[in-house]
């Protein structure tokens, strides 16, 4: 299968794989960056941006499949790759295989949710992007002021007033022109379990990086994550939520660069700490503000629901 894709850059090739409901777009804080050391291909997965669906189901195998016909198409079988949330959970299925992709790096990955973890994930995600498109006519004037902005996106970020506008806003479009996500998502939280690598049987690297403050796949689950890909190293991002590419761009182009290279690196290298800023007590009281927004938008578009 064939995928839309945009390619930038020149050097070793480097896949990027986005997350459930985005497009390659959700690279664009580090793509250019990353392109100035490298050839780097981010592609719109099947059913998602410009790619079209899959013919039948949409699961984590079914989208690594349509991956590796994709890498055997262009000559790109061994690519060093790199995945975000779902697209993370992705590339750790296809290191796990074998024989299709080079060094991975894997951030904030899920699939490693247990017991009531698992239902949270699914209806709160449900009901974020519920929500989202349910606003999509005023999304443009909500993105574009910081404590809206901070609201939308308290889930999934640290310190969301950092995200520059049109990076949100081009996120949450994407959302409402993504067939697949409804599927997928029901997957990712009931479907097929997240298969492991036994020690000794990766052929090539894997670093699996993690934020701190990750709502969406919490900190803890990165010990289960080990247990299955005991191969793996693990990097933690301070001052970090769900996608390490937004909340810590810098730090995430240093890691990628870093595990890619095939030389070793330290931690405290990639991290190169800067003073902590004082806190902001507004953003902050935002982020609550946000994660009960999506609680009573929830039971609105609930009590809507059953009254038609």
């Amino acid at each position: 299968m064939d995928m839309h894709y945009i390619r930038r850059g020149a050097g070793q090739p480097l896949l990027l794989l986005h997350g459930i409901g985005s497009n390659w777009r959700s690279w664009q804080l580090i793509l250019d960056d990353l392109a100035i050391e490298r050839d780097v291909i981010a592609v719109d997965l099947p059913g998602f941006g410009d790619t079209p669906p899959l013919a039948g189901p949409v699961s984590i195998s079914t989208l690594a499949d349509a991956v590796t016909a994709f890498l055997t198409k262009h000559d790109l079988l061994g690519i060093d790759v790199v995945g975000s949330s779902m697209g993370a959970r992705l590339v750790l299925e296809l290191a796990r295989r074998g024989g299709v992709v080079g060094t991975v790096v894997s951030l904030n990955p899920g699939g490693f949710w247990q017991g009531l973890e698992i239902p949270v994930f699914y209806h709160s995600v449900s009901l974020s992007v519920k929500l989202v498109r349910a606003i999509q006519p005023v999304l443009p004037a909500l993105v574009g002021n910081v404590v809206s902005r901070t609201v939308l996106m308290a889930q999934f970020s640290a310190h969301p007033w950092k995200i520059p506008a049109h990076v949100v806003l081009d996120e949450l479009r994407s959302y409402n022109h993504a067939p697949s996500f409804e599927e997928l998502l029901r997957s990712l939280a009931y479907g097929e379990v997240q298969q492991g690598a036994p020690r000794g049987s990766l052929t090539a690297p894997l670093v699996i990086g993690w934020g701190r403050q990750d709502r969406v796949c919490l900190p803890h689950q990165s010990k289960l994550a080990l247990e299955k890909f005991p191969d793996a190293r693990l990097y933690w991002f301070d001052d970090c939520g769900h996608l390490p590419q937004w909340d810590q761009p810098a730090e995430t182009i240093r890691l990628i660069l870093a595990a890619t290279s095939g030389q070793p690196f330290r931690d405290a290298d990639i991290a190169k700490a800067a003073p902590t800023p004082a806190k902001k007590p507004v953003p902050h009281l935002a982020v609550v503000a946000g994660l009960a927004a999506v609680v009573a938008g929830g039971i609105w578009l609930l009590r809507n629901t059953k009254r038609k």
